[in-house]
């Protein structure tokens, strides 16, 4: 069983940066796939950025360039590191995770993810 905690998120103009944390239990982080998933008022949630174990990235096509995914295996902590936002970034952002392996299309896919945590609201104002 693993539990994720985000942190981080907060009030921001636009053009400006966050930095969101997602602290996991467990000992075995290493292994696991995480993501970062997005969604806002009346939307479905929507894919930012995963990272394999590997180090691989993955990003939406909209976060590439602004957003960059990373990890710290000895800290059992995942970032998403957002820069130039933009008033659509708006949304509660969460943490996801998953072992085992997923294909690439599957690195996007939120059902593909088996622990979640409770979410982080990012507000950027125009």
């Amino acid at each position: 069983q693993v539990q994720l905690v985000e942190s981080g998120g907060g009030l921001v103009q636009a053009g400006g940066s966050l930095r969101l944390s997602c602290a996991a239990s467990g000992r075995t982080f290493s292994s696991y796939t995480m993501g970062w998933f997005r969604q806002a008022p009346g939307k479905e949630r929507e894919f930012v950025a995963a990272i394999r174990w590997s180090g691989t990235t993955y990003y939406a096509d909209s976060m590439k360039g602004r957003f960059t995914i990373s990890r710290e295996n000895a800290k059992n902590t995942v970032y998403l590191q957002m820069n130039s936002l933009k008033p659509e970034d708006t949304a509660v952002y969460y943490c996801a995770g998953r072992l085992g392996f997923t294909t690439d299309h599957g690195m996007g896919v939120p059902y593909e993810y088996k622990y979640w945590g409770q979410g982080t609201q990012v507000t950027v104002s125009s």
